[in-house]
C-alpha cells in the first residue's frame, strides 16, 4: 500500500516521505489531517479514504466508504470533523468522522449542482458550502436546513474557487481564464470585479488574507499574482512552469509562493524581494526600433516597396519589434521570467549576470499533480493526480526551517 517513511536527510528539495497506492482511478484531492498522521483522499473510483500512519511507517486505510457517483472535490473542517465531497453527478455530500478516524457518518445530501462539482469551501461561521461546477455556476447553501440560498451563473465552467471568510468574498476561476469577485449575500450576490491576464483556463487558486494577495495558476502554465488589497491594479507574472499549473499555495510568514503543474513540476518562488511588472504589449503598424513595417501595414509597404516583417514583443520593455531587432533570448526573474523570453538586443544589453539569477527553486515530484495541499505548521506538503498515486513530502527543506516553528508559536 505505501512506502516505509524515509530518514529526513539535510537537502534543498523536498523530501518524499511516503507513497500511498491503492486507488483503482485518478485521485482528485488528498489532504492532510491536521495534528495526526493521516491523509484523506477522494478518488475518480467513487471512494473516500482516511490514511493513517501505522507503527510499520505504511499509512493504510481506516475508513474506506464508496460513493455512487466518481469524487471530484472535497473539503475537511477538522475542529468539527465534517467533510464535504462533490461528485461528478453535482451532488455534494456530507458526512462527519469519529475522533478515532474510524467511522464516516452520512450527514445529507446538498442538490448543489446540475454537472460535476469543481471545487467546495466550508464556511462554519455562516454554516455555508460553497461550490463551483462544470453547470457554469457557484452555489452557496445553507448547512443547517441543506436548502439552496444563491446561484450565479458564469459564461465558462467555473473551474475552482478561494473565499474570504470576513468579508464574504467570492473568487470563482473559469475556462474562459477569467477571474470574477463576487460579494455573497444571505440570497444573492454582487460582481465586484472580474480580472483578465491568462491567455488559458484558470486551474487553481490561493487567496492570502492577510496581504490580501490572490494567486491564480492557469494552462497557459503561467502564474499571477493580483494585489487585490494594494488596490492598484498591480499584477505580477510568473513564468516557471513547462505544463498546466494546476496547485497553489502561498506561505505567508516566509513570502513564499509553492506551485506545482501537470507534468509534476514543483516550483517555489521567493515573493519577499522587489519584482518587477512585466509591461503591456504596445501595439504598432512597424517595428518600434528600426521602423520597417510588419506585414499587415499594405500603405508603409507600397510606399518604401518593402516586404512587411512578422511582428514580436518585447518582454522586457513591451515594444512591438521585427525579428532582426530582437535576435537575442534571456531569462529575467525579476519580472517572473525563470526560462528565457524574446527580448529585443537593447534590452539585453541592459540585463546585468546578476539580473539572471533566479528568484526560485525547481524540483521534480515524478507524477502527474492535479492538486496539491500542505500543512504549514509542520512543513508537509501532499500531492495527487491522474496517475493514482498519492505522495506526502516533507517541505522544511526548501521552504526553511523556521517554517514550522514560525507557525506553531504564532
Amino acid at each position: 500500500m505505501a512506502a516505509e517513511i524515509h530518514s529526513r536527510p539535510q537537502s534543498s528539495r523536498p523530501v518524499l516521505l511516503s507513497k500511498i497506492e491503492g486507488h483503482q482511478d485518478a485521485v482528485s484531492t488528498a489532504l492532510i489531517i491536521p495534528k495526526e498522521d493521516g491523509i484523506i483522499t477522494a478518488s475518480e473510483d467513487r471512494t473516500i479514504r482516511v490514511w493513517l500512519k501505522r507503527d510499520s511507517g505504511q499509512y493504510w486505510p481506516s475508513i474506506y466508504h464508496t460513493m455512487s457517483s466518481p469524487c471530484s472535490a472535497m473539503a475537511y473542517h477538522h475542529d468539527s470533523r465534517r467533510i464535504f465531497v462533490g461528485q461528478d453527478n453535482g451532488a455534494i455530500m456530507e458526512f462527519h468522522i469519529s475522533e478515532d478516524f474510524n467511522k464516516m457518518n452520512f450527514v445529507k445530501t446538498y442538490p448543489a449542482h446540475q454537472n460535476r462539482v469543481s471545487a467546495i469551501i466550508f464556511c462554519l461561521e455562516a454554516e455555508w458550502v460553497i461550490s463551483t461546477g462544470h453547470d457554469k455556476c457557484v452555489s452557496w447553501m445553507c448547512t443547517r436546513s441543506g436548502s439552496m440560498l444563491g446561484r450565479h451563473y458564469f459564461t465558462s465552467w467555473a473551474s475552482c474557487l478561494q473565499y474570504d471568510f470576513e468579508t464574504q468574498h467570492a473568487f470563482v476561476g473559469d475556462y474562459s481564464g477569467q477571474i470574477t469577485l463576487l460579494k455573497l449575500e444571505q440570497s444573492t450576490c454582487s460582481v465586484i470585479t472580474t480580472l483578465k491576464g491568462h491567455e488559458g483556463s484558470i486551474a487553481s487558486l490561493w487567496w492570502d488574507p492577510v496581504q490580501r494577495l490572490l494567486f491564480s495558476g492557469a494552462s497557459d502554465n503561467s502564474i499571477i499574482m493580483w494585489d487585490i488589497g494594494g488596490r492598484k491594479g498591480r499584477t505580477l507574472l510568473l513564468q516557471g512552469h513547462q505544463d498546466k499549473v494546476q496547485a497553489l499555495c502561498y506561505l505567508q510568514l516566509t513570502r513564499q509562493l509553492v506551485s506545482c503543474s501537470a507534468d509534476g513540476g514543483i516550483t517555489v518562488w521567493n515573493m519577499d524581494v522587489s519584482r518587477e511588472e512585466a509591461p503591456q504589449w504596445l501595439e504598432s503598424d512597424s517595428c518600434q526600433k528600426c521602423e520597417q513595417p510588419f506585414f499587415w501595414n499594405i500603405k508603409q509597404m507600397w510606399d518604401t516597396k518593402t516586404l512587411g516583417l512578422r511582428q514580436h514583443h518585447c518582454r522586457k520593455c513591451g515594444k512591438a519589434v521585427c525579428g532582426k531587432c530582437s535576435t537575442k533570448r534571456s531569462s529575467y526573474p525579476v519580472m517572473g521570467f525563470e526560462f528565457q523570453v524574446r527580448v529585443c538586443d537593447s534590452c539585453f544589453d541592459s540585463i546585468k549576470d546578476e539580473d539572471r539569477t533566479s528568484l526560485a527553486t525547481f524540483h521534480e515530484g515524478k507524477h502527474n499533480i492535479s492538486h496539491m495541499s500542505m500543512d504549514i505548521s509542520r512543513g508537509l506538503m501532499v500531492t495527487c493526480g491522474s496517475d493514482r498515486v498519492v505522495k506526502i513530502w516533507d517541505m522544511t527543506p526548501v521552504v526553511g526551517c523556521s517554517l514550522a516553528t514560525g507557525y506553531a508559536t504564532r
